[in-house]
């Protein structure tokens, strides 16, 4: 089995073994993040566009990212320009499983 495979084996435990943890609105953050790189603005909009909430509202998002963030499962690797306004924004990924 190649490292790569490995990893996402690792990921995929990791995501089993904390999804029955978290609440249902941060596992469903988590669920959308995937193995994305995401800003709180572009999960909040593909939230919305799922159908999975019913407007935009940071709100249902960030304080999920700190409680994920505070569990060790997901991490900030960046910055990049937000969706709706000219500032930047935290881009968060999954943390990498340490075996």
């Amino acid at each position: 089995m190649g490292t790569t495979n490995i990893t996402k084996e690792t990921r995929r435990e990791s995501y089993d073994n904390i999804l029955p943890k978290t609440k249902d609105r941060a596992r469903l953050v988590l669920e959308t993040l995937g193995a994305k790189e995401m800003t709180v603005s572009e999960i909040t909009e593909e939230l919305v566009a799922s159908g999975r909430i019913p407007y935009f509202n940071r709100n249902f998002v960030a304080p999920r990212l700190s409680e994920l963030k505070d569990m060790g499962v997901v991490e900030t690797c960046g910055r990049r320009k937000a969706t709706r306004s000219d500032s930047t924004e935290a881009v968060w990924r999954r943390t990498e499983v340490k075996a």
